[in-house]
Order: structure tokens, then C-alpha cells, then sequence
């Protein structure tokens, strides 16, 4: 059977005027001689991106499609439509419809978007949604607390960033956690910080855990012995200040040195740490 809207393994069985003709086997495909691969004969077998035409044909491309059916994706809005529908371009030279009802807050040319892929059922033509938290599972989360996770930054809400977790859920990071910048669109690696009894994720961008803090305690001391044993960071050194020399936060700054204090191989004032001595001549 055709996964429209996805990869598709096919057999070419012929020619015609306007391309070749595939088949998984029961429908049949068309790929237009613009998009077919070098070489490719009678017979072989290709792996293509099938869609839906205007006409209810089925085509295939071998370009590859910035999303398929099932995926989150960062895409541009390139027209509009008098019903106040748009047309996001999707990469593969036929662009993907999103009505006016899919549609989180109106969209123009030019604007971009987080945006689910999914079928009509009507007539199994690609539509996408910026109508997000429609999409996502929010039950049975397969997730647990500490887990690492892929991050797509959809759009910002009153208390931080929401973002798509491993194009399945969706979950919240804070403002109030964050020490860089971010924007819709962008990849990120982050972790489960919590997961409520509600269902609601919250997000960190640093790992969670002793774990952590033992890896960053190594990282710190590095760092003080090719310092010279010294760095002008402390116990009041501001958060945005500690992220952009160690990238993590003033809550997991303070637990490494203070492990590291607790070791005797550091002292600590306000806004110093320096190797202890003994340690040094390490």
C-alpha cells in the first residue's frame, strides 16, 4: 500500500511521455523525467517521496521534502489564498495548503512557522496545522525524568519557549532558566525536567541529575588548572555571567564547587574560585 505523504519503495515499469511509471505493486506512480534519478532503467528500484497532484494522481519526486506527513517542521508561508488559507513551501517544488481554521494566529507571506504535516482524510492531500497542541500525544508519555531529548522551538508563550519533544510531545521551557536566546525553528538537545501528573512537560537545556554535576566538577577543574588555578567566578557571580563561561546554570555551578569545596580542592569567595595549592602541583 502507498504512504502518501512518505518515503515509498517502488519499481519502475515503464515509460511515457511524461515519465516513468512506478509501482509498489498495486497503484501507479508517476515521476516526471525532471525528477529522475541518473541511470535509473526499467525495473530498478527507487526510494521516492509520493504526494497527492491537484488531479488525484499520485507523484512521485526524489527531491526531499523538509517534512513528511507525521512531522514538526519550520516552514515558510510563500502565498495566500483569498479564504485566508496559505501555502507553505515544503521543499519538493508543490507546496503544502494550511486553512484558515488550522491556523493558530493568521499567517502572511513571508511569515514562518512550526507547523504539523498530516493527510486529509477527505481526499489524502498534505495539510499542516500551526494548531500544535492538536497533534502532540499527551497521554501514555513513553519519557521519563532525566531523559535526554530533541528539541524543535515552536513559539514563545507567556512563561518561556513551548517546544516539540522528539516529533511526538510537547513541553516548556521556563524563561526565567534560560541564559541563551532562542527562536522558533531551532534544534536543540534538552532533558525531562518533570513530568506532571497533569501531563505537562517541563524542559531544561542542561542534563539533570548527580551525573551532571560529577561531569561538571571534572570540567571545572580542568579548567582552574589550565587557568592557572584561578577563575573570576564565585558564589555571587551572576547566572548570565556563569552560563557563558561554563554554559550551565548558577544552580549547577554552585553544587559542583561546593562538591569541589567539599573535596578540599578548591576555596571559594564571592566571586573567585581558586585551586587549592596541594592540588595544583598535581
Amino acid at each position: 500500500m502507498i504512504a502518501i505523504g512518505q518515503y515509498n519503495d517502488l519499481r519502475i515499469i515503464r515509460k511515457t511521455e511524461e515519465g516513468l511509471v512506478l509501482t509498489e505493486g498495486e497503484k501507479e506512480i508517476l515521476l516526471p523525467y525532471v525528477d529522475v534519478p541518473k541511470n535509473a532503467e526499467i525495473g530498478d528500484n527507487l526510494n521516492l517521496f509520493v504526494f497527492m497532484q491537484k488531479d488525484g494522481r499520485l507523484q512521485a519526486t526524489s527531491k526531499r521534502p523538509l517534512a513528511c506527513v507525521g512531522d514538526f517542521a519550520y516552514l515558510t508561508v510563500v502565498d495566500e489564498t483569498e479564504d485566508g488559507g496559505v501555502f507553505m513551501d515544503i521543499g519538493i517544488g508543490k507546496d503544502i495548503y494550511v486553512p484558515k481554521r488550522e491556523q493558530k494566529r493568521p499567517m502572511f507571506r513571508g511569515d514562518k512557522h512550526v507547523v504539523y504535516v498530516f493527510l486529509d482524510e477527505s481526499n489524502d492531500r498534505m495539510l499542516a496545522s500551526s494548531k500544535l497542541i492538536n497533534y502532540v500525544e499527551e497521554e501514555e508519555i513513553d519519557l521519563e525524568e532525566g531523559d535526554e531529548v530533541s528539541l524543535l522551538i515552536a513559539d514563545r508563550s507567556d512563561l518561556g519557549y513551548n517546544a516539540i519533544i522528539d516529533n511526538k510531545y510537547i513541553g516548556l521551557l521556563y524563561t526565567n532558566e534560560l541564559f541563551d536566546e532562542l527562536n522558533p525553528g531551532e534544534t536543540r538537545k534538552g532533558w525531562i525536567k518533570k513530568i506532571r501528573v497533569e501531563g505537562k512537560i517541563d524542559l531544561s537545556l542542561q542534563p539533570m541529575g548527580y551525573g551532571h554535576i560529577l561531569e561538571t566538577k571534572d570540567v571545572i577543574l580542568e579548567d582552574l588548572k589550565y587557568s592557572g588555578g584561578v577563575i573570576s567566578l564565585g558564589d555571587k557571580s551572576s547566572p548570565e555571567a556563569i552560563y557563558q563561561y561554563f554554559k550551565i546554570s548558577k544552580s549547577a555551578f554552585k553544587k559542583a564547587i561546593g562538591g569541589l569545596y567539599k573535596d578540599r580542592l578548591i576555596t571559594i569567595s564571592d566571586h573567585e574560585i581558586r585551586l587549592n595549592i596541594d592540588h595544583e602541583a598535581e
